[in-house]
């Protein structure tokens, strides 16, 4: 392990490490465009240049690997004067855009200059090469060549990870701009990761041009519930309301890319259908009621159904979409208040979902179906509910996240489950099943709650609460609390983290875990 000197700090870093990478470890920063962690070298916007003591002349840091002994100068006056010369040079021909422009706020461009530079252009406004603006290039990608600085961080994504290669540098000098093959135009499920990684505002995303300000979203971090992935991701949201979802780096999940299908599925989280109250059947139509009554119908009619036909006459079905500390809270509420032993799975995929990648994206569109399985929570259990229906020995069914109809249909739905005496429905959404239902609870959607996800590879992380559900609608952990509270009048964890911490006790796959699960989470135990 090499120990290096940078701006007087004496550090000792890991073997192979460049300069840029060093110096951020000890909290200094080197300014750099070109260079992306996750993307080969190309050391072609010189930014990073800086001072190595007994080099002849100034190195670029993202191509120079930290060695023993090596002296690192990154404010000496060479270095300064050369960063000022870049981005001079970069801002010859760049627009005066900053005030229409998306990046604005978080663009290196506006920051560098700041911090770097501060000097004013020689190179008046008119004389300036005028090129492409608000060009559609595919997928949700616009692109303003003015603002584009060559980094070539984009070409390089669709050269190295997609392999699609749909962006190419033409041109000479100070004519050169990005741009798509001619009669191909990008068209990839990944397209978006190309403008996370655009130090400027030269790509741009359609749906979120000119929407909201970034310095007026809070950053969240959570997990994509669009798979079993689970990508790390960071909700953008602002007053209830998300309005982007950005890749969080997570080296044993999905570096630092997701897929677009996860990268817009909060649109579905954001529609008019979202249930805010609770809802009873009378009659031929649902009424809202409140909680209070809500719960004492609920449990009135679970303690009836369980005196007369027995705790195994109630079961519940809990969809792969719950977080573990839901799926755990219900299973618990079954066995040990109720007493019933009747609770299945459901993982469900819905028709013409994209299949399996060698990147990201998975065929399972369910986030937590091997949290379920690590529950002991059977996902293949539907047919054993049936079958208990057909034979009067089932007679109330709860259901968590699991639209029954969307999945069966609805005359096979009717037909399994038709028998049924009472159905409790707890879900984000107005759906099928809800139509059926004999009450509706509203639930809190994933970005609502703090909770875990466990991936397909085993992996916990850890969803975090942006902003509050809206109008009555509770954490399902709450609701099933207050649900068994109501049956028994006995206290119970309410909230995920205590949850989790009963969990880690009683289960052995997510034994000896802490609910803070870290930032890149951790594996089950079993």
């Amino acid at each position: 392990m090499p120990k290096l000197t940078i701006d007087g700090k004496e550090i000792e870093v890991a073997d192979g490490l460049n300069l840029v990478q060093a110096a951020d470890q000890a909290g200094i920063e080197i300014p750099h465009y070109c260079y992306h962690p996750g993307l080969t070298i190309v050391g072609n916007c010189r930014m990073c240049l800086v001072e190595v003591e007994k080099a002849p002349k100034l190195q670029i840091a993202c191509n120079t690997r930290a060695a023993d002994g090596m002296v690192v100068h990154t404010t000496s006056d060479r270095t300064k004067t050369a960063q000022k010369a870049v981005l001079e040079f970069l801002l010859i021909n760049h627009p005066i855009d900053c005030p229409v422009c998306d990046q604005a706020g978080e663009c290196k461009l506006q920051d560098y200059y700041m911090d770097y530079d501060q000097q004013p252009s020689r190179f008046p406004l008119g004389k300036k090469n005028k090129k492409g603006k608000a060009i559609d290039i595919g997928s949700d990608v616009m692109l303003d060549q003015e603002r584009c600085i060559l980094c070539a961080r984009c070409t390089r994504f669709f050269d190295e990870i997609t392999h699609t290669s749909e962006l190419a540098i033409f041109g000479r000098g100070d004519h050169n701009e990005i741009d798509h093959w001619p009669d191909k135009p990008i068209d990839n499920k990944y397209a978006g990761n190309a403008i996370d990684i655009c130090p400027v505002g030269a790509l741009t995303e359609k749906d979120f041009r000119f929407r909201m300000r970034v310095w007026y979203l809070h950053r969240t971090p959570s997990v994509c519930a669009g798979c079993e992935r689970g990508c790390s991701i960071d909700v953008h949201h602002q007053r209830g309301r998300i309005y982007r979802y950005k890749p969080r780096h997570n080296p044993e999940v999905n570096s630092y890319w997701m897929c677009d299908e996860g990268r817009h599925s909060f649109r579905a989280l954001q529609t008019e259908t979202r249930l805010t109250t609770p809802l009873c059947q009378s009659g031929d139509r649902m009424v809202a009621e409140g909680w209070p009554e809500a719960l004492r119908r609920a449990a009135s009619r679970i303690m009836e159904i369980g005196g007369q036909a027995g705790a195994n006459a109630i079961g519940a079905v809990v969809g792969a979409q719950a977080t573990n500390e839901e799926a755990f809270t219900l299973k618990r509420l079954l066995a040990t208040t109720i007493g019933s032993e009747r609770i299945a799975g459901l993982s469900w995929s819905a028709p013409g979902s994209s299949g399996d990648d060698d990147l990201l994206i998975r065929a399972n569109k369910n986030p937590n179906a091997r949290g379920l399985q690590a529950l002991s929570i059977p996902l293949a259990a539907l047919d054993s509910l049936t079958t208990a229906i057909a034979a009067g020995e089932l007679k109330m069914l709860i259901t968590l996240r699991a639209d029954l109809v969307r999945v069966l249909g609805e005359q096979e739905f009717l037909k399994r489950f038709g028998p049924l005496d009472y159905l409790l429905v707890l879900d984000t959404d107005a759906n099928l099943t809800g139509q059926m239902a004999n009450q509706i609870w509203p639930i809190a959607a994933y970005p609502e709650i703090d909770g875990s996800f466990t991936n397909f590879k085993g992996r916990v992380q850890r969803i975090h609460s942006a902003f509050a559900p809206p109008g009555q609608a509770l954490p399902a952990v709450e609701a099933i609390a207050r649900l068994g509270h109501a049956l028994d009048s006995v206290e119970r964890p309410h909230t995920a983290g205590a949850v989790f911490a009963e969990m880690a006790k009683e289960e052995p796959a997510f034994r000896g875990m802490s609910f803070e699960l870290g930032q890149h989470g951790r594996d089950l135990s079993g």
